[in-house]
């Protein structure tokens, strides 16, 4: 099989883990492909030498499975890099949390047997797609978790008046609204009081940020709905982020967003359970006090 791998070029701990993972691909005559700057980290950090075939200096790449080694964050990197080749992709945890890189580093050996022996499953995950004029270069227009429009730092909260396929929904006045994917919703529409959604299920999330009215709630849409957004700003200015790479806009700026043309495709062990993974992270049930 050909593997492509991608990590976090930050954590420089232990990495034992990559190591023996690296001596799994050669016992099974693997073609193994590393991202660029992950192999200068490696090569920088470990002191052995370790099992490669190829490098990764852009997107033009192909593989059987896309291995991504890290936190969440590193997997929706990974993600953008992606794209829409249908790579299956795969999430190992040596982060914090990890609801999309939820395999543990201890564990990933054994997921790539799995995935030798056939026994994982493919999960379909929708991704949201954002349609601005000032996008800037090189950044990606879609988004795996979500899409938010935020005040700046300082500033008073900004009018975000809100249409659904153009008809009037709602003006929020708020520090912002977070336009999540079900993948996102235990992501940043989480922290600020979204509800953990199925991730198999069609849907958009409309989360508002600290609203002004207490009344104005989250809101669950059909995901073949067109967002647009207009936003006035104090500052004349907002953020807009993208799966949390973000960049300024000025107020007079229409924003459009809908569902991506392309779904991402997420492999997992045979055996894995969405709802065991919440009770594993958000730990339901665990007394705190032991």
């Amino acid at each position: 099989m050909r593997f492509a791998l991608f990590g976090n070029t930050r954590l420089s701990n232990n990495h034992d883990n990559e190591l023996s993972l690296f001596a799994l691909f050669k016992k099974f005559g693997d073609e193994v492909l590393i991202e660029e700057s992950y192999l200068n980290f490696l090569t920088e950090n470990l002191d052995k030498q370790f099992f490669y075939t190829g490098v990764i200096t852009d997107n033009n790449f192909s593989a059987d499975v896309v291995i991504s080694i890290g936190g969440d964050g590193t997997f929706l990197r990974t993600a953008e890099r992606v794209g829409s080749k249908g790579i299956p992709m795969l999430g190992i945890n040596t982060g914090r949390l990890g609801f999309l890189a939820d395999i543990s580093a201890n564990d990933m050996n054994q997921a790539v047997m799995l995935i030798h022996n056939g026994n994982y499953n493919l999960e379909k995950r929708s991704l949201l797609k954002i349609e601005i004029k000032s996008l800037p270069k090189g950044f990606s227009p879609y988004a795996l978790n979500d899409i938010s429009v935020l005040k700046h730092d300082i500033s008073s909260m900004i009018s975000i008046k809100t249409t659904v396929d153009g008809k009037p929904l709602i003006t929020y006045l708020a520090d912002g609204l977070v336009v999540a994917t079900p993948t996102g919703s235990t992501a940043y529409s989480l922290s600020v009081g979204g509800p953990l959604i199925d991730p198999g299920t069609n849907v958009i999330e409309l989360t508002p940020v600290a609203p002004h009215s207490l009344t104005v709630r989250p809101l669950v849409l059909q995901n073949n709905k067109r967002i647009t957004l207009n936003i006035e700003s104090r500052s004349k200015n907002f953020l807009v982020s993208i799966d949390g790479r973000s960049f300024s806009c000025q107020e007079e700026e229409t924003i459009n967003i809908c569902r991506a043309p392309f779904q991402l495709n997420l492999l997992r062990p045979s055996g894995y359970d969405f709802f065991s993974t919440l009770r594993d992270k958000m730990k339901w049930g665990a007394d705190c006090r032991i």
